[in-house]
């Protein structure tokens, strides 16, 4: 059984691939299996040698990659370009990192286990599964891949059925680096993830919705497989009384609109306050008209990749118009599929989908706020807590501490994204775990507990044949005394020299 990859944008074959059924998949486990133990076995230079010949093929083949998105995905060849330009300093940072975050380190055992020494490892959990978004093709599924292989462990690639044809370029350059099979793909529908839930792999990094991500959870819950969830978000973006607005109108236009909007942590939701509501909603329309969607050169963001995601934005928009809400820019005309032209949203009611459910698309929703305090207040009622922005001079950082939010911009928009340094992820309906950075390394890794003993105690505790308790407590206390003293300065010597 086979399925073909559309281009978005004019209905085009680009690519036809299998689907991949559940013998398929164990099959394509067993095999990365294998190599994920010769791929350990190589050691952390030797590993991060080939990752950085690989990250010589991204760089040097970014053209191809970039045309392949532009005809898979629809996004304008610039988007597509900084998405690889990403996706590469992720590797980067990983491959450069990964051998300091992982080592093992002393820790100090405590003054019950003082005649020991004690470490902590982390380890390969061995083959972990990637299931890839059809949002971001390249980027998002390398912030688990490139940090998986740094870690030590072999991959299988699950990429959306809108995208298989970057998931098997992904593939197809690492194999032109490294002959073992420590990468692998297997393709098809939400079947064939739920195959990959259930092959036995030790550890699973998903993204997309929350819907979806439920039954990824449900798929491993049978062999207790953990997870690592990227499930969606609803953003907002807070505009303070004393903001730059012109910088804040821009940057939320850009946070709504780029990539059609179909981005998880963009800008859903700006709640300005009410001082400068008027104000700041006037710049917003003019910059949101003057960002443009087709199928030009010329164009800010393209179609949406998803057929049904437009039917999806099209609902909202409808419904939030029935209840009241004001089409400030666009409306329902806008959509014509797969085209979307940006839309604002204004007065919509407080119990309206495209307020309280992901919309992903070109919408933003604007709405008035007395203060910062209810701007808190209701990002934080939103189910979701992915991301969120914060314009203000002299406000942002103490709006960002009572954020319940994962990543928090102050003056900008997503630049947590571009930071490999800082770990991505959220919490409640935007998932668990933590991608990218020192959290995303150890996130693919076991830390492991090992204890030796490197002398016999005087008085041992582990055992049944103590000090008999008739014995002179006074003689007993003064041994236990001294003992300690002498371990104390016995560990904190050993200590002294292990650092």
């Amino acid at each position: 059984m086979t399925f073909d990859s559309l281009d978005p944008a004019s209905g085009e074959r680009v690519a036809t691939f299998a689907v991949h059924g559940p013998d398929e998949v164990a099959a394509t486990v067993d095999r990365a299996r294998s190599a994920g133990d010769w791929w350990w076995r190589l050691g952390p230079v030797a590993r991060s040698r080939i990752l950085r010949r690989w990250r010589a093929e991204l760089v040097g083949r970014a053209p191809e990659l970039a045309a392949l998105i532009h005809r898979e995905n629809g996004k304008p060849i610039a988007e597509a370009t900084v998405e690889i330009t990403l996706a590469v300093a992720h590797l980067s940072w990983a491959t450069s990192h990964a051998s300091r975050v992982l080592r093992s380190r002393r820790v100090l055992p405590g003054m019950l286990a003082m005649n020991h020494t004690a470490r902590v490892d982390y380890l390969p959990f061995g083959v972990v599964g990637v299931i890839g978004p059809w949002n971001y093709p390249v980027h998002t599924p390398m912030g688990s891949i490139s940090y998986a292989l740094a870690a030590g462990n072999a991959v299988v690639l699950k990429p959306s059925e809108y995208a298989p044809a970057v998931g098997s370029w992904l593939v197809e350059s690492f194999a032109s680096i490294c002959a073992e099979p420590v990468l692998q793909l297997v393709t098809g529908f939400g079947e064939t993830g739920a195959a990959l839930c259930a092959s036995g792999v030790d550890k699973l990094a998903f993204t997309g919705s929350a819907r979806t991500a439920r039954l990824v959870m449900a798929g491993c819950t049978q062999s207790l497989t953990p997870c690592v969830i990227e499930g969606g978000g609803k953003d907002s973006f807070i505009v303070a009384a004393d903001a730059d607005l012109a910088r804040a109108a821009e940057q939320a236009v850009w946070g709504a609109m780029f990539n059609a909007g179909q981005t998880c942590a963009g800008v859903e939701v700006v709640y300005a306050e009410a001082a400068i509501y008027e104000q700041f909603l006037t710049r917003l329309t003019e910059a949101a008209t003057r960002a443009r969607t087709g199928p030009g050169a010329v164009a800010d963001y393209g179609p949406m990749t998803m057929p049904a995601q437009v039917a999806t934005v099209a609902g909202q928009v409808s419904d939030a118009i029935r209840r009241g809400a004001t089409a400030v820019v666009g409306g329902v005309a806008s959509i014509r599929a797969p085209w979307i032209s940006p839309i604002v949203l204004a007065d919509v009611d407080a119990d309206a989908p495209v307020l309280t459910q992901e919309t992903f698309g070109p919408v933003i929703v604007v709405q008035r706020v007395a203060d910062l305090v209810e701007a808190v207040r209701r990002t934080n009622e939103s189910p979701y807590a992915l991301g969120a922005s914060v314009f203000s001079r002299r406000h942002g950082d103490e709006v960002a501490r009572q954020l319940g939010t994962g990543m928090v911009s102050i003056n900008s928009v997503l630049s947590y994204a571009s930071m490999p340094a800082l770990p991505w992820g959220g919490s409640r309906e935007s998932g668990f775990g933590r991608v990218h950075g020192r959290e995303g390394l150890r996130e693919f890794a076991r830390p492991r507990a090992v204890t030796r003993q490197w002398f016999r105690p005087p008085i041992d505790v582990t055992r049944f044949a103590r000090t008999p308790a008739g014995r002179a407590s006074r003689s007993v206390d003064a041994s236990v005394d001294g003992a300690i003293r002498r371990l104390s300065v016995l560990t904190r010597l050993r200590w002294g020299r292990a650092r």
